[in-house]
C-alpha cells in the first residue's frame, strides 16, 4: 500500500494533478471563511457558538457549503445551486424533447446542456442569495436563540449594501463552478464532487469533538464504532451491482468481422445515489416553511391548529411520524429517479441496433421488459438502504441528542464514500497506464 502511494508521488504528471487539486481545495476552503461585505463577523461567530444549528433544508445547504452559509461568507451558497440546476436539467430531459435530443447528440449536445446548467446555476444563486440576505436582515437566519447579536449580523442594511452582498455571493457561486471545472480538466477526479467532499469532510473533526464534549467518552466510542460499521456497509452496497450478461453476434463490415464478444450491463443496487435523500429533505421542509409564515395568533393567543400540528410532528426529526414520512419519501423518490435516469426501452433498442442480446431473452420488447423486471426488484433493497442510512442522524437525535453533530449518516456519508471510491479508482487507472500496476490490488 505504501509503495503504491509512493509511486503516485514519483509520477510527475500524477503528482502535478494532485498538487493542483489540493491547491484549488485550499482556495475553496479559504473563501468559505472570508465574510461577505457588510457582515458583522464577531456577531455571526457569537450566534454560531450559542446555536446548535438549524433544521430542515437550511441545514442541508449549510452542510454542502462546509459551514459557509451560516457564516455569511463569499462562498455562502456553496455548490447547492449547481446541484439543484443539474437535477433540474436532468429532469427536464423527460419533459422537454429538445433537451433529450441534445443529450443524444453526443459531446456537442451535452456541452449545450452543460451551458444551460451554468446559466441556471447563476439564476438560482441570484435567487438564493437574495433570500439569504433577506433572512439575515430580518434576524431569522439562526432561529430563535434569544441572543441579541443574531439580530444584528449586518452592519449596514441599506439597499445598495444588500445588492452588493447579493452580487458577491452570486459571483462566489460562479467562482466555485470555475474551480470545479478546473479540477475536472487539470486535476484528478470530478471537480464538483471533490468540492462537495471537501465541504462535508471539513465538518467531521468539529462534529466528533462536539460529541465528545457534549456526551460521555463511552458515547463517543459508540459513535465511532457505528461510523466504522456504516462506512463498511456503504462501501459494500455502493460497490454491489447486478451484472446482466450480453452477447454480441458476429457481423461482417466489408472484409472485417465485428462483434462476437461477451459483456454485461452493470445495474448498481444504489443507482439513484444521494438525490432521493435531497429530494425528501427538501419536500419535508416545505410544510415547516409554510407554517413559518402563518404564525399569527388568534384572539385567544393560539396559532392555527394545522400550524400547531406541523410544528409538533413535521419540524423535529426525533418524532416517529417525521421519520416514517422521511423513509417513505426516500423510497418513493428512489423509484422515481431511477425510472428517469435508466430507460430500459432505450437500452434494449441500442442493444438490438448493434446485434446484442441477453442469453435466453429475445431482442427488442422482451429485453426491455426483462431489464425493467430486474431494475424494479433491485431498486427495492437500494431504496431501503438509502432510507436507513438517512435515518441514522434522526435516530442519533432521538437517542443521544447528536443530530447536528452526527457525521456518519444521511447525505454526508453517502457522498464522502462515493466520491472517495471514484477518486481512488481514477488514481488507480492512471497508475496502471504508467506502471502496469495500480493503487488497488
Amino acid at each position: 500500500m505504501f509503495s503504491a502511494i509512493a509511486r503516485v508521488f514519483r509520477t510527475p504528471d500524477l503528482r502535478r494533478k494532485i498538487a493542483f487539486t489540493l491547491g484549488i481545495i485550499v482556495l475553496y476552503r479559504f473563501g468559505a471563511h472570508v465574510p461577505a461585505p457588510f457582515v458583522d463577523f464577531p456577531n455571526v461567530q457569537e450566534c454560531l457558538s450559542s446555536n446548535s444549528g438549524t433544521d430542515g433544508l437550511l441545514s442541508l445547504v449549510n452542510l454542502f457549503s462546509g459551514g459557509a452559509l451560516l457564516q455569511l461568507s463569499i462562498f455562502a451558497l456553496g455548490v447547492m445551486p449547481y446541484i439543484t440546476a443539474t437535477i433540474i436539467v436532468q429532469l427536464l430531459r423527460v419533459v422537454i424533447p429538445h433537451f433529450e435530443t441534445l443529450y443524444k447528440e453526443g459531446q456537442a449536445g451535452q456541452a449545450r446542456l452543460t451551458q444551460y446548467t451554468r446559466y441556471l446555476t447563476i439564476a438560482l444563486a441570484l435567487l438564493q442569495s437574495t433570500t439569504l440576505v433577506t433572512v439575515a436582515r430580518s434576524g431569522q437566519l439562526f432561529g430563535t436563540t434569544g441572543v441579541p447579536e443574531c439580530e444584528q449580523v449586518l452592519t449596514n442594511d441599506v439597499w445598495w449594501a444588500q445588492l452588493l452582498m447579493i452580487i458577491t455571493m452570486t459571483a462566489g457561486t460562479g467562482l466555485i463552478m470555475w474551480f470545479a471545472e478546473l479540477v475536472t480538466e487539470r486535476g484528478i477526479g470530478n471537480g464538483m464532487s471533490l468540492l462537495i467532499f471537501t465541504s462535508i469532510a471539513a465538518a467531521f473533526p468539529a462534529s466528533m469533538w462536539a460529541i465528545w464534549q457534549s456526551n460521555s467518552f463511552e458515547t463517543f466510542l459508540i459513535v465511532l464504532a457505528v461510523g466504522v460499521v456504516v462506512v463498511a456497509l456503504v462501501v459494500f452496497v455502493e460497490q454491489s451491482q447486478r451484472r446482466i450478461p450480453v452477447q454480441y453476434a458476429k457481423r461482417m463490415v466489408g472484409r472485417r468481422t465485428y462483434g462476437g464478444t461477451n459483456t454485461y450491463i452493470p445495474i448498481k443496487v444504489n443507482m439513484a445515489g444521494v438525490v432521493p435523500v435531497i429530494f425528501a429533505s427538501s419536500l419535508l421542509y416545505i410544510p415547516a416553511l409554510i407554517a413559518q409564515f402563518n404564525q399569527t395568533p388568534d384572539a385567544d393567543g393560539n396559532v392555527p391548529g394545522w400550524v400547531a400540528w406541523i410544528q409538533a410532528y413535521l419540524t423535529k426529526g426525533d418524532h416517529p411520524l417525521y421519520m416514517l414520512l422521511y423513509f417513505l419519501l426516500i423510497v418513493g423518490f428512489t423509484y422515481f429517479y431511477v425510472a428517469i435516469t435508466f430507460n430500459p426501452v432505450e437500452v434494449a433498442d441500442n442493444m438490438k441496433k448493434y446485434g446484442g442480446f441477453i442469453p435466453g431473452i429475445r431482442a427488442g420488447r422482451p429485453t426491455a421488459e426483462y431489464l425493467d423486471y430486474v431494475l424494479t426488484r433491485i431498486t427495492l433493497p437500494g431504496s431501503i438502504y438509502l432510507g436507513l442510512i438517512a435515518l441514522l442522524p434522526l435516530v442519533a437525535l432521538a437517542t443521544v441528542g447528536a443530530n447536528q453533530n452526527f457525521p456518519f449518516g444521511g447525505a454526508s456519508i453517502l457522498i464522502i464514500v462515493g466520491v472517495g471510491l471514484e477518486t481512488v479508482k481514477q488514481i488507480d487507472a492512471q497508475l496502471q497506464q504508467r506502471h502496469y500496476e495500480g493503487l488497488l490490488r
